[in-house]
């Protein structure tokens, strides 16, 4: 597994690197710590371009901040690279600096490093903050074509099995987050609960006072639980042939919110979610509403699943 560790020095890049113990990430494999300076290097003046003195003087100094800047950026990048290493000690790890715009830089380097992983922490904490999730982590989050980790720190009390909630809609998203967590190395006792949300058929007004037709709506509804339940089964199947214990909850409402929310009342670690709309850049643009909601406004990690 190879996997690609945004890091800025900040709280939350040290909460994403606290938080590899609780992805189930095998004992060995590739990591790269990335550090991106945010500024333009200037190119360097050639003998026998002629430029006005005050400009290039101007160009000299652009260029001495940005390079000091990159300086700093290898220096947060490898010491970034020791915290990950007492993370993940089985790993090979390494670190790198660049600059330019984060967020693409991120991108570029995760493609042609071929990850599987990227992870990436979250300046938003606070419930407003959440919502805004952060420019760098949406973009990554839109537009990686591999799976994004966005961790958020959670206190811990006292040792506690982890809790994985998985948003189970029946797609194929929601299929490679079942692949994916029963493909890694879990702790004993760690607990997988899946979440599926409907929103149920109600007859009209008038309907309501017709049998049939309040009978069918009810056939409708309880046909959807069933197909929601024979699927879920073959889901936890496969969760318990990894070592994983599993259950399904049911729940009705918007699932955007209903994840959430059911996540920080059973205490979740991390919301697996699918990138339903892989593909081209535009699919990836409208990658799904609820993935994207649910990225915002979870106060737990949350790992959106996508097949490279």
């Amino acid at each position: 597994m190879r996997i690609l560790i945004a890091y800025d020095g900040s709280d939350c890049s040290e909460a994403a690197i606290d938080d590899l113990r609780a992805a189930g990430l095998p004992s060995t494999g590739e990591a790269v710590v990335v550090s991106v300076a945010e500024v333009w290097l200037p190119p360097k003046n050639g003998e026998d371009t002629a430029i006005d003195p005050y400009l290039e003087s101007l160009l000299v100094e652009m260029r001495q901040k940005s390079e000091d800047a990159l300086r700093e950026a290898e220096q947060m990048a490898e010491r970034g690279r020791e915290r990950v290493s007492v993370a993940l000690p089985g790993w090979d790890v390494s670190s790198e600096a660049t600059y330019g715009s984060p967020a693409w830089e991120i991108l570029n380097k995760a493609e042609a490093l071929d990850t599987d992983l990227i992870v990436i922490g979250s300046h938003g904490y606070g419930l407003v903050n959440r919502f805004l999730l952060g420019s760098i982590s949406q973009k990554v989050m839109t537009e990686a074509r591999c799976s994004v980790r966005i961790a958020r720190g959670k206190v811990e009390v006292e040792p506690a099995p982890i809790r994985i909630s998985v948003g189970f809609d029946m797609s194929q998203g929601a299929e490679r987050c079942i692949e994916s967590i029963a493909s890694r190395t879990w702790p004993e006792g760690t607990e997988v609960r899946l979440v599926a949300v409907v929103d149920p058929v109600f007859p009209t007004p008038i309907g309501r006072f017709v049998p049939a037709a309040r009978q069918a709506a009810e056939q409708i509804n309880e046909n959807e639980r069933k197909l929601i339940e024979e699927v879920a089964a073959r889901a936890i199947e496969k969760l318990r042939a990894a070592g994983v214990s599993s259950e399904l909850v049911i729940l009705t409402g918007n699932p955007k919110s209903r994840i959430v929310d059911d996540a920080e009342y059973w205490g979740a670690d991390a919301i697996f979610v699918g990138a339903n709309a892989y593909g081209s850049r535009f699919e990836r643009f409208i990658m799904g509403s609820t993935s994207a909601a649910v990225a915002a406004r979870a106060g737990c990690t949350v790992e959106v699943v996508r097949a490279k």
